[in-house]
């Protein structure tokens, strides 16, 4: 393998098919605040790479590009189908050595890496065996510049400091599963909770109680078997249960509903394809769930369409621990559901009355959403307060704060941990009589890797990263959702969710005594966390304030719609609805100091307060703000016109 040297020049390229950038945004990130160049390929030549195929004419603009940058390591990029992946790669590798440009050669090109799926990283190194490096996408920033072969003098010791939080934590979790320890975790005894196992039992008792008694957290995890059969697939989920039920390891059964069910409950359903999941279709096999769970609580995605109809049927037929609602998504701008974004506020506000009038929980399942589209770190932390306040100004009074780490799976620890922090903060600021948090944190869902053992590893490094959001609360988290290591690559089946949860349990075990020892770091009270927490929670309160004094009643559908279409939440990748919410779209993101930030044309970051003036110039285009209503500060931002 290569190394790459202070001297060489990086070029990145991606077909421009290939939507996936934040992972080539980072890794050219790491590789420039390590000293290097790095050029990314523009439209054009992203473009041209989209025809390489063995034996098609030479791509000349790029190969015209790596002369003009003088690239000396070039990093071709492409996570959609394998073969397609593996097809170009070939043939950009003949494309460079037909022009001459390899090192052996006698050219420039040193250093040759891919990145992509899995198999099609296996088959590249079958197919270009003298490739320098393959990206699968798991890789950590410590292991990616490993990879690339970086001498250690050249990482800045700023970021190495902040990569030895990761390090350290995977190292934890290597350790903890190569011993095997995890495997003698046993279940917990919650029997004298108020009303265990029985109907109309309170997730809120069980959490006082495990909190009276020094238990550890509730356990959730997500499970859903699927099979062409429907009866078959209810049937199974149906022994699935049992097995959870009987092992006791696990608290809370989350349902891992169908599309069908979420979208056509109660429907005949005929030839209707079913994406996944648990194809309940009825009142009756919700009761089943509920009679086999026993003692576990349950609960359910919420509906796509009739959405307080179908709470009222979960809360009759389930008795749902806790309800759990997206806010703008699961409709048209996701293609999940029916509804226009607008139409869905509409019935998510009508069913928190609902929920509000039950009693029971709720669970906002906003901000990893936005994360999933591009969404910088102020606009995340901004997305999961504005849903909490909404919770508790339609008279929820128990809120679970779901909060999705590793999202997007590139961001580093200290950032991950400083987000997570800020948005617990912001929440806990709105708890007072009558509206109580719970803090729920899960990992990541496209974090895990295809490598079982790592995957492992990785549950337990993030169940540390847990710990460390309210170190000083040894109560904290008061749940946990546990991800099952194999999301990376199949379904959790009882087995893989029942040790998932020993992991789980086990790393936050050990993790807390090996800090009491002091044989572990104290990242929980890093300067560097406290620091970038308090600048999180500064830009965001800036954002907050901002829309609470604009706009006629915030926390309403209107006042919810008004924030996306005005581009509150930036939305890069946002595949449908765009033209709707073309000022979220518009927006500009890069990853830096290991988070998502917004961007200009030419690459700098936006400041929070020259954003303010663009959305609230929006909304004034709207109608939704007086005319020039700008806030505190906003007047030296660019003055183009409105996004």
């Amino acid at each position: 393998m290569n190394r790459l040297f202070a001297s060489d020049v990086v070029g990145l390229i991606k077909p421009r098919i290939d939507a996936h950038t934040l992972g080539m945004l980072s890794f050219a990130r790491i590789l420039q605040d390590c000293g290097l160049t790095v050029h990314i390929a523009d439209e054009a030549i992203a473009a041209e790479v989209e025809h390489l195929r063995q034996g098609s004419l030479p791509p000349e603009m790029l190969l015209r590009w790596i002369r003009e940058r003088h690239i000396t390591a070039l990093g071709f990029s492409y996570r959609l189908d394998p073969d397609t992946g593996v097809t170009m790669f070939a043939a950009l590798a003949d494309a460079l050595a037909h022009a001459n440009l390899l090192a052996r050669q006698g050219g420039p090109i040193r250093c040759l890496w891919f990145g992509g799926l899995p198999p099609a990283c296996d088959k590249v190194l079958e197919r270009v065996p003298w490739v320098d490096a393959v990206f699968r996408g798991d890789e950590t920033p410590q292991e990616i510049l490993e990879l690339v072969g970086l001498p250690a003098h050249l990482v800045p010791a700023e970021i190495s400091a902040e990569l030895s939080y990761d390090k350290a934590r995977m190292e934890f979790g290597t350790e903890l599963v190569k011993t095997g320890t995890y495997r003698q975790v046993k279940p917990v005894d919650r029997s004298q909770s108020p009303g265990f196992g029985t109907w109309a039992e309170r997730v809120e008792d069980r959490i006082q109680h495990g909190i009276a008694r020094g238990l550890p957290p509730l356990i959730r995890a997500h499970v859903g078997p699927w099979l062409p059969d429907r009866h078959e697939a209810v049937a199974l989920f149906l022994d699935w249960t049992r097995r959870l039920a009987k092992g006791g390891l696990l608290d809370v059964l989350s349902i891992g509903s169908s599309q069908l069910t979420q979208s056509r409950f109660g429907d005949d359903w005929d030839d209707m394809p079913n994406g996944g999941g648990v194809p309940i279709n009825s009142p009756a096999e919700y009761r089943q769930v509920w009679e086999a769970a026993r003692p576990m609580l349950v609960r359910t995605y919420a509906g796509t369409r009739n959405v307080p109809a179908m709470a009222r049927m979960h809360e009759a037929s389930l008795d749902i621990c806790w309800h759990a609602l997206s806010f703008w998504w699961f409709s048209r701008i996701d293609g999940r559901g029916d509804n226009t974004v607008r139409q869905n506020l509409e019935e998510h506000c009508e069913a928190m009355r609902y929920i509000a009038s039950s009693g029971k929980p709720l669970e906002p399942n906003v901000p990893h959403h936005f994360a999933f589209r591009g969404c910088d770190d102020v606009g995340y932390i901004v997305s999961g307060y504005v849903a909490a306040k909404t919770a508790r100004h339609y008279g929820i009074r128990t809120l679970i704060l779901q909060t999705m780490l590793n999202t997007p799976r590139y961001t580093w620890g200290i950032q991950d941990l400083a987000k997570a922090r800020a948005l617990r903060t912001l929440v806990r600021g709105l708890e007072g009589p009558g509206f109580k948090v719970f803090l729920q944190p899960r990992g990541g869902l496209d974090y895990f890797s295809p490598d079982p053992e790592k995957a492992k590893a990785q549950l337990a490094a993030v169940t540390a990263m847990m710990d460390d959001i309210e170190p000083d609360n040894p109560s904290s988290p008061q749940i946990i959702h546990v991800v099952s290591y194999s999301e990376g690559f199949r379904l959790a089946d009882p087995d893989v969710v029942e040790e998932s949860v020993r992991i789980t349990r086990h790393a936050l075990d050990l993790y807390r005594a090996l800090k009491k020892q002091g044989d572990m770091p104290d990242f929980g009270h890093d300067e560097r966390v406290r620091r970038r927490t308090e600048e999180l929670i500064g830009e965001a309160r800036l954002m907050i304030d901002m829309l609470e004094r604009t706009i006629p009643e915030p926390y309403s559908p209107a006042g919810l719609y008004a924030m996306m279409v005005a581009g509150v939440f930036p939305l890069p990748w946002l595949s449908a609805c765009r033209d709707e919410f073309s000022a979220a779209v518009s927006q500009k993101v890069q990853f830096m100091d290991g988070g998502v930030h917004v961007v200009d044309d030419e690459g700098k970051p936006v400041s929070v307060r020259q954003r303010l003036f663009r959305i609230v110039r929006n909304l004034e285009r709207m109608g939704m703000a007086p005319p020039n209503h700008l806030p505190s500060g906003a007047g030296g931002a660019s003055r183009g016109e409105p996004q």
